[in-house]
């Protein structure tokens, strides 16, 4: 059962509504320890001096910022405490915006928002009204004594809150060299690429499906670490060795590509037992046959 990591209200107005907020994503990295080789034994970090060599006790260690190489300013935990956003327990709802002036650049850690006791008349008004109006809400809330400006949306029956970056913490692409060099302001593309590459695109255009996207990396360490628990002797094939890549003529593997998608759309029409559908008169099909029951509808 999910637990919630935040409870407080939500402030829409002079309306206000008590809520709860559960982490809409959970990592699925798979994490290790270090060990010791010899024992397995797990190996502890220790903080030590990098003038003595000696290890620090926890108490005597400080916050230092960097201003230049070796070169600290210490702030003590007090001046930082401060300076801390008070921990209101409030999301403040401050603008309305349209969901496509946001850019998703700025999208950063979404949560649901769900009703607290007592606030469920007021959740719902809400919820109905930023969908009826396609709105979405810009607020500020403390999350681990940290203001965050967060967006609230409307996802099916739930409200979603998703912390947004700052501007200032989005890299410009103005300091990306290699989209400002020389090379870069010389490329220029011609018609008829421009049209194969649209067609290759079109060709592999498919409905978005997330639940067709897995993280095979993820499930070949599970896998690995199944076997190994097991018992099993695990032999490593060693991987052939990588050459210089080559770069092909531009339009010679625009082709090659748009050949292989035809290529693939038709393996994947004749595995679904149908062709695709060409854009010409259909000739003359015998009396179509009953459907078979038995296979479930596809569905687009």
């Amino acid at each position: 059962m999910a637990r919630s990591m935040w409870m407080g209200t939500l402030n829409f107005g002079l309306v206000s509504m008590p809520v709860k907020l559960y982490s809409a994503v959970s990592s699925k990295s798979v994490h290790f320890n270090q060990l010791h080789g010899a024992d397995n034994a797990r190996v502890q970090q220790k903080r030590v001096c990098s003038a003595d060599g000696e290890e620090v006790p926890f108490e005597e260690i400080v916050k230092g910022y960097e201003l230049a190489p070796e070169r600290y300013v210490v702030i003590e935990d007090a001046e930082l405490q401060a300076l801390a956003p008070e921990a209101t327990r409030t999301i403040e709802i401050e603008d309305f915006v349209e969901i496509d002036e946001i850019d998703r650049i700025y999208f950063d850690q979404p949560y649901y928002v769900v009703p607290n006791r007592g606030g469920a008349r007021s959740y719902r008004l809400l919820l109905e009204a930023m969908r009826q109006t396609g709105k979405v809400a810009i607020a500020r809330v403390v999350l681990r004594s940290k203001e965050r400006l967060v967006a609230v949306h409307p996802r099916g029956d739930v409200l979603m809150m998703t912390t947004l970056n700052y501007a200032d913490e989005i890299n410009p692409t103005s300091e990306l060299r290699e989209l400002n060099g020389e090379e870069e302001a010389a490329a220029s593309v011609g018609e008829r690429e421009l049209d194969v590459a649209r067609r290759l695109v079109e060709s592999l255009a498919e409905p978005f499906d997330i639940g067709r996207y897995r993280d095979t990396y993820r499930e070949a360490v599970l896998d690995l670490i199944d076997r190994k628990a097991s018992g099993e002797e695990i032999v490593v094939e060693p991987r052939p060795a990588v050459g210089a890549l080559q770069t092909p003529d531009l339009m010679s593997a625009l082709e090659a590509s748009l050949e292989r998608a035809r290529e693939r759309g038709g393996e994947e029409a004749k595995s679904n037992g149908k062709t695709k559908a060409r854009k010409r008169t259909p000739a003359k099909q015998p009396p179509a046959q009953p459907a078979d029951k038995s296979q479930p509808a596809k569905t687009s």
